[in-house]
């Protein structure tokens, strides 16, 4: 195997691919790229048996070839590389060498056969999509996902299709995030995929704020989206994701409304001083202000004042302060509507007037 690139061209999809490989593995040659020169093109693979990217560059191939070679050490390598390098990468005796100037670097490899090979996925269904909206759906949402929760349908983010809408819905059971797209889709039944976490980051990386269409193939236990010379795979969380329509909270007669930008910064202000455990504050709501408190053990205190509007005399409810933020940053109105119902229920927050994004934040007791 024998192929030259120029430094630039290589860097383009080591960096794409290297996010998918774990540092920490299981099988070593889940720790290596696949590299395979053919027909002018060198395609460079990545997975964690989860998450596959596939991403290729056409190259100067003079032996055509396959082999697997140290991810994150390639990547450093070309990184380092002066700009405008011309890279010659050969193979010879288990042996990987690459060569640009006076530089000369030798890798150990591990056979193409050892590399795990993605199952067919078998399209069910291709659903078309604009990247934008689909990136715009994931950001807005996959923050709330759980993390290494042990209800493991909880660590990812759901695509609820259903009567031509798509919801993208993540939840960590303490808050619940939800985007709706906008516009119908053609979908042939309902259907609820669960991406996991590792996915949807790496999914949300390659897609940009395009506004031309991306195709979701849709398979029994995969999801798979092409775009450019880029292939992302991932196998989807057997499970099965809680009714989320039914945290969302019924008869919130209780509503605040505030400037959202001046909010957000007296919470930051006060979450200096909150516990830094269960990063609490507590909002008291009364005349035509919300008082933010915070405390933490070693009896510091924050006290902030905001203006506000509500329908109601006086309110004091607690939350996780950062929940609270991410929701809030999540908004793109200028002001936000808080409804709940007492200071023991759930919060819906959301755009006044608007149900596109909402999300529900669940009460603090301090």
């Amino acid at each position: 195997m024998k192929f030259s690139i120029s430094r630039e061209v290589l860097l383009q999809p080591l960096s794409q691919v290297v996010g998918v490989v774990e540092r920490r593995q299981t099988l070593p040659v889940l720790a290596n790229f696949l590299l395979a020169a053919r027909d002018g093109r060198l395609t460079v693979t990545g997975t964690d048996m989860e998450v596959e990217l596939i991403s290729s560059v056409p190259a100067d191939v003079s032996l055509e070839g396959e082999i697997t070679v140290p991810a994150r050490k390639l990547v450093d390598i070309v990184k380092a590389l002066p700009d405008g390098s011309n890279i010659t990468f050969s193979v010879s005796d288990e042996k990987a060498t690459l060569s640009a100037g006076r530089s000369r670097y030798t890798l150990s490899t591990l056979p193409a056969s050892e590399f795990p090979a993605t199952d067919q996925v078998e399209t069910l269904e291709n659903i078309a999509v604009a990247e934008a909206t689909l990136k715009k759906m994931m950001e807005k949402t996959s923050f709330a996902m759980a993390n290494q929760d042990v209800r493991y349908y909880l660590n990812g983010l759901l695509f609820d299709f259903s009567g031509n809408e798509l919801k993208a819905v993540a939840t960590d059971g303490h808050r619940l995030a939800i985007c709706d797209l906008e516009s119908s889709v053609d979908v042939a039944g309902d259907r609820q995929l669960i991406v996991p976490r590792k996915g949807v980051m790496e999914l949300s990386r390659m897609l940009s704020g395009d506004t031309d269409e991306v195709t979701l193939a849709i398979g029994r236990n995969h999801v798979r989206l092409v775009k450019e010379n880029t292939t992302f795979t991932s196998k989807l969380i057997d499970g099965r994701f809680p009714d989320y329509r039914a945290v969302i909270p019924v008869g919130a007669d209780k509503q605040m409304l505030v400037d959202k930008s001046v909010f957000i910064q007296a919470l930051q202000r006060a979450a200096i001083l909150s516990n830094e455990k269960y990063k609490g504050v507590r909002l008291e709501a009364a005349g035509s202000t919300i008082k933010i408190i915070a405390h933490n053990p070693q009896h510091e205190e924050a006290i902030e004042e905001i203006e506000a509007e509500f329908n109601f005399d006086r309110l004091a409810v607690g939350f996780n302060v950062t929940y609270l933020l991410d929701a809030l940053m999540a908004i793109e109105t200028e002001q936000v509507s808080l409804e709940l119902k007492d200071a023991n229920s759930s919060c819906l927050v959301s755009a006044p007037d608007s149900d596109v994004n909402r999300h529900v934040v669940m009460p603090l007791k301090l």
